[in-house]
């Protein structure tokens, strides 16, 4: 195999030097599909508008007169979007992805622009509409994510999963990019971002549509060509983490509009940056071509992605356009597991009942396609809901009170700063998902092991927020959380992918995040109750809406979250234990591949 993978790179590399017009094609490709990835990033990092809604939920609440548990269904109206994703999907069927994207980028306007037109009291509306209003912003978001990860998947086939992870981080910065645009420009008036909302998502569109109209035809990638866009994937990132930390050393110091509007330019700055990738993919492949043709450097001491590993997949690079029977195992390796698992053990009827749980039904192969009836039928599909449920999806609804919550510990002047905690440390989180793929060649560890360290920190913060109302406590539950969260939120994608099957990723994911509405609907809810009816505290403004002030308000809602984080974390060790042997498996097969190449 590696004899096979020198040979490819070596026609590759005539092919390109004997065809005059073959290297510029080629080149130009190359430079486009990184120009695409920015362009991703750009709607990734200005789409993610549902995690600033704490931002403005209390002046909404406010003008419409509403209780805690109504705000709490216009949160849920936003979630509730996700329910029909699907819909994005079968547009793509029938309309070019350009046309997705300014439908998206048009139903975002609407939304958000409506309830501006709203909270700034230019036009009334009843609840039910302002509702419809929220619903059809978060259906935007569903849209404008399918289009990233059509992009993605399409553009960088034999690299999605560092793709994904790389762009879905950039959504998680979202609340930090728009509080310091908010700050910029008026930092008195917080029914701002919903207007930032509507119209710089629409501006985003308009800049990324000219790389996405010049989008390469798919063109295979000689081995070489995987590892070096993988190093590539790698200066993005770093530069990824330069954006995070800047966004949060920084953001505390704008204090006034002109700090803000030079820190604000700062970060347009960085994001900006990555353009410089295709400038360098045009000069590395004119120096292999007319300086450095005699030389080959081998032995790459630092490997994201090893080119024979490639082989153990069905779905190869060169073979993309086939993707039928697409396994994560080739078939020798299939049929080998299949023999040794057909033969069921005898004489396990005494099986404890913590035995049955691990063994029945247990994963064997990563990768296998699961229909829907199969998904529902497997009790591992029904552990990483329940962790997922009661990790990430709590995240979520917490982000979303976050508001309410400053303003009854008495940190209301502080909101936007824990806005843009959240959110910073959410970025993090999702950077920090793709840490198996860049250690994987000194230190594996299955996925779902990942995601059960990844939900530790969730727990700890509840209890923290329930046990302290200090600013301090505040703060370092904020970041706990959104840490946590965005590594579940990054993460999730490439785990279906591996359990369920990679062709069916798009239905049984949309399937997964079905718990997100259905969480945020339940745990808003309980919340509001316990804040409506907190007695000793609640007092009325002069605008008839519901104000709870002190540590009891969300003291019970902590520790209810707590508690069933905790039965999340739990749920994923179980998770972890059951899927372990299968990953060891593939893990074990793709070294025994390498030793045999």
């Amino acid at each position: 195999p590696r004899a096979l993978s020198t040979i490819q790179t070596k026609i590759y590399s005539v092919v390109q030097s004997s065809v005059p017009d073959a290297g510029g094609k080629i080149m130009a490709g190359q430079s486009r599909k990184w120009m695409i990835l920015v362009a991703t990033i750009w709607i990734q990092a200005f789409t993610g508008t549902n995690f600033d809604f704490s931002a403005y939920s209390s002046d909404l609440k406010s003008v419409l007169k509403i209780s805690q548990v109504q705000l709490n269904y216009l949160a849920v109206a936003s979630d509730l979007g996700k329910v029909f994703g699907w819909s994005s999907g079968l547009a793509l069927m029938y309309f070019p992805l350009w046309t997705v994207l300014f439908a998206a980028a048009s139903m975002g306007f609407v939304g958000y622009g409506v309830q501006w037109l709203v909270i700034t009291n230019f036009i009334s509306l009843p609840y039910i509409m302002v509702f419809l209003c929220c619903l059809l912003a978060g259906l935007s978001i569903c849209w404008f994510n399918t289009v990233c990860f059509v992009l993605c998947i399409s553009n960088f086939p034999a690299n999605r999963a560092l793709a994904l992870s790389l762009t879905v981080s950039f959504n998680g910065v979202s609340a930090a990019l728009y509080t310091l645009a908010y700050n910029a420009i008026n930092p008195t008036s917080p029914e701002l971002y919903l207007l930032l909302n509507a119209l710089i998502p629409l501006v985003v569109s308009f800049t990324a549509i000219i790389p996405i109209l010049r989008q390469p035809p798919f063109e295979p990638l000689p081995p070489d060509g995987v590892r070096r866009d993988s190093l590539m994937f790698l200066l993005l990132n770093i530069l990824a983490a330069l954006n995070g930390v800047y966004l949060l050393l920084f953001e505390s110091n704008s204090s006034d509009i002109t700090s803000a509007r030079l820190l604000f330019g700062g970060a347009i700055i960085l994001l900006v940056l990555p353009l410089c990738i295709p400038g360098l993919v045009i000069a590395r492949n004119w120096y292999h071509r007319t300086i450095h043709t005699s030389f080959r450097l081998e032995g790459s001491g630092f490997i994201l992605v090893h080119p024979d590993e490639l082989e153990l997949h069905k779905g190869m690079v060169a073979h993309e356009a086939n993707r039928e029977g697409y396994q994560l195992l080739n078939d020798d390796i299939v049929q080998n597991l299949v023999i040794k698992t057909t033969a069921p053990e005898e004489g396990d009827t005494d099986e404890s009942c913590c035995k049955k749980l691990i063994t029945r039904g247990q994963l064997e192969i990563l990768g296998t396609e699961h229909s829907l009836s199969q998904l529902l039928h497997r009790a591992d599909f029904w552990f990483y809901y329940i962790a997922y449920f009661c990790g990430g999806t709590i995240g979520l609804v917490y982000s979303n009170n976050l508001g309410q919550i400053a303003q009854s510990l008495g940190q209301s002047s502080k909101t936007t700063t824990l806005v843009t905690l959240y959110s910073s440390f959410s970025f993090f989180g999702r950077l920090l998902s793709a840490t198996p793929d860049y250690i994987r060649a000194k230190v594996y560890f299955a996925r779902t092991g990942w995601l059960a360290i990844a939900l530790l920190p969730t727990p700890i913060a509840l209890f923290l927020l329930a046990s302290s109302g200090t600013a301090s406590a505040l703060q370092a539950g904020t970041a706990l959380i959104g840490l946590s969260s965005g590594f579940i939120f990054a993460a999730a994608v490439s785990i279906t992918s591996e359990l369920f099957g990679p062709n069916s990723v798009g239905v049984n994911h949309n399937i997964l995040i079905t718990n997100i509405p259905i969480g945020s609907l339940i745990y808003g809810f309980l919340a509001a109750l316990v804040y409506d009816s907190h007695g000793s505290t609640v007092i009325k403004s002069m605008k008839d809406s519901v104000v709870c002030m002190g540590r009891g308000c969300y003291y019970l809602t902590f520790v209810w979250w707590g508690c069933l984080s905790v039965l999340g974390l739990a749920s994923s060790l179980v998770l972890f234990i059951r899927t372990r042997r299968a990953y060891q498996r593939f893990e074990q097969a793709r070294i025994n591949s390498n030793i045999d190449s």
